[in-house]
C-alpha cells in the first residue's frame, strides 16, 4: 500500500512538470507579438545645414587687474623742510603735467651756489694774473736771450783781442762772469716758464671741481621743487606743509592717466591659435629674436571688459606679451593697452579706467584661411548625424579641433556641401528614413557666429 502511495506521487509530479514545460511552450508561441506602430516607421523630419567652410574670426580671453603704465613714487633727493604744497594734493584727486606739486626750502642750496660762484670768481682771477705771468716771462725771457747773445759775442771778441794784447786778463775774466750770470738769468727763466703749465693744470682743477660742486648745487636746488611730469592722478600723500623731508624720504605716490595696461591670464591653446593666425614668415636664417617681428599684434582687436559689468567695455590693443607663464594659472601673460582711460569715462554708467579694477580681456584675430565649423550642439559624443543617400540617416565620427562661441571647428570627418542634421533624434539610428528640412537662417547664424558675433 506504501509503495504505490509513492508511485502515486512520483507520477504526479512528473506529470506536473511536463504539464509545466508543455504551458511554457504553449505561451511561449502564442504570446502577443508588439503592435506595430505606423509612426515608428515613418519618416523623421529633421533639420539639416549645409557644411560649408566660413570666413572665422578666432577669439581668446583671459583675466587681470588693471594697472597705470606710469607710476611715479616722489622721494626727496636733498633734505628740507616743505615750503609749498598743492592745495589740492590729496589722494585720489587730478593734476595736470607742469603743477607744481611740492616744493622744499631752497635757501641752503641756494648758498651754497653763491659760494661755488665766488670761488669761481676767484679762480678766474687767479687765471688772468697766471696768465699775465706766462706772458711777461715769455717776454722778459726773450729780451733775457738777446742780451746773452750780445755778451757771447762780446766775450768772444775779448778773446780775440787778447790773443793780440789789446786787452788784460782781468777784462777777460770780467767779460766772462757777465756771461755766466746772464746765462744764470736765461736758465732761471726758462725754469721759471716750465713750471708754469702744472700751475695751469692745477688751476683747471680746481676749475673744474668748482664746475661739479656748482652743478651738483644747481640740481639739489632743482630736486628741491616737484613739478607734475604728465598729468596723473594722486594715490598717497606722505607729507605735509612746513613738515621737514629728509634724504630719501616718500614724499607722494601718483599714476600717470595718460595710458594703463592689463596683463591678461590667457589660457595656452586660446593663446597658441591667437598667435597661429597673427604669425608672420621669418627668415629661418636670420632667427629673429624680437617677437615682434615674428607676430603682428596689430592684427589683433581686443576690448577690455569690467568683471560683472558685460557693457562696460573700454577699446585696447595688444602691446607685448610677458615672458614666462603666470605660476598660479599656467597660463600666458598678454600685455593690452588702454589709451586715455579716463577720457573714456561717464560716470555712473562708465567709471573711468582706475588702477586694480578686475576686468575680462577678449582678443579677436581673423583665421588665415576659412574653416569647417557646425555647431557645437550637433556634435554627439564625437560623431555628427549626416543625411545620406535616399535621406538616410547616417552616423560619422569627426575630430574637433576646438569650440568657440557655441561653434565646434570640424579638422576631419566632414566634406565641404554634405549636409549635416542639426537635431538631436532619439533615438538616432543609422539608416532610419529622415524628411529634411534645409535651415537657410540657421546657415547665416552660423556665419555670424564665426565672424565673432554673440549668440
Amino acid at each position: 500500500m506504501a509503495l504505490r502511495q509513492f508511485s502515486n506521487r512520483k507520477l504526479l509530479a512528473l506529470v506536473g512538470f511536463v504539464g509545466g514545460i508543455l504551458l511554457i511552450v504553449l505561451l511561449v508561441f502564442l504570446r502577443e507579438r508588439p503592435a506595430h506602430n505606423e509612426s515608428n516607421t515613418a519618416p523623421m523630419p529633421l533639420t539639416v545645414i549645409e557644411v560649408q567652410p566660413m570666413p572665422f574670426v578666432l577669439t581668446a580671453r583671459g583675466f587681470g587687474i588693471t594697472r597705470p603704465v606710469q607710476t611715479w613714487q616722489a622721494v626727496a633727493n636733498v633734505a628740507g623742510r616743505v615750503v609749498e604744497r598743492h592745495p589740492e594734493l590729496n589722494s585720489g584727486t587730478l593734476l595736470p603735467a607742469g603743477a607744481l606739486l611740492i616744493a622744499l626750502d631752497p635757501g641752503r642750496y641756494q648758498l651754497a651756489i653763491a659760494e661755488t660762484e665766488a670761488e669761481l670768481a676767484s679762480l678766474a682771477a687767479e687765471q688772468a694774473q697766471l696768465d699775465a705771468e706766462t706772458q711777461n716771462t715769455r717776454q722778459l725771457l726773450q729780451l733775457e736771450s738777446e742780451r746773452l747773445e750780445l755778451s757771447e759775442g762780446e766775450l768772444g771778441r775779448i778773446e780775440r783781442l787778447l790773443k793780440t794784447g789789446a786787452v788784460s786778463r782781468s777784462r777777460l775774466d770780467e767779460q766772462r762772469r757777465a756771461t755766466l750770470s746772464q746765462r744764470q738769468l736765461v736758465q732761471s727763466l726758462e725754469n721759471q716758464l716750465s713750471l708754469l703749465p702744472s700751475k695751469q693744470q692745477y688751476l683747471d682743477a680746481q676749475i673744474q671741481r668748482a664746475h661739479t660742486r656748482l652743478e651738483q648745487g644747481r640740481q639739489d636746488l632743482e630736486d628741491t621743487r616737484f613739478i607734475a611730469p604728465y598729468d596723473l592722478r594722486i594715490r598717497t600723500v606722505d607729507v605735509e606743509e612746513h613738515q621737514y623731508a629728509a634724504l630719501g624720504q616718500p614724499l607722494f605716490l601718483a599714476d600717470g592717466i595718460e595710458q594703463a595696461e592689463v596683463e591678461a591670464q590667457v589660457p595656452l591653446s586660446m593663446l597658441r591659435r591667437l598667435m597661429t593666425a597673427v604669425s608672420r614668415p621669418v627668415d629661418s636664417q636670420s632667427g629673429a629674436l624680437d617677437i615682434t617681428e615674428r607676430f603682428d599684434f596689430s592684427a589683433i582687436r581686443s576690448e577690455v571688459e569690467l568683471t560683472g559689468f558685460p557693457s562696460v567695455r573700454w577699446p585696447a590693443s595688444v602691446s607685448r606679451v610677458a615672458s614666462g607663464l603666470d605660476p598660479g594659472t599656467r597660463s600666458g601673460r598678454v600685455i593690452v593697452t588702454v589709451e586715455k582711460p579716463y577720457s573714456l569715462a561717464s560716470v555712473p554708467e562708465r567709471p573711468a579706467f582706475q588702477r586694480d579694477m578686475h576686468v575680462q580681456v577678449r582678443f579677436f584675430a581673423p583665421s588665415p584661411r576659412p574653416l569647417l565649423a557646425v555647431p557645437a550642439s550637433a556634435v554627439h559624443q564625437g560623431e555628427v548625424y549626416l543625411l545620406g543617400n535616399d535621406n538616410l540617416l547616417q552616423r560619422r565620427p569627426v575630430v574637433v579641433v576646438f569650440e568657440q562661441n557655441g561653434l565646434a571647428v570640424i579638422e576631419s570627418g566632414l566634406a565641404t556641401g554634405e549636409l549635416l542634421i542639426t537635431d538631436d533624434p532619439v533615438p538616432a539610428i543609422a539608416g532610419m528614413k529622415v524628411v529634411p528640412h534645409r535651415d537657410a537662417v540657421l546657415e547665416q547664424h552660423l556665419q555670424q557666429l564665426a565672424l565673432g558675433a554673440a549668440q
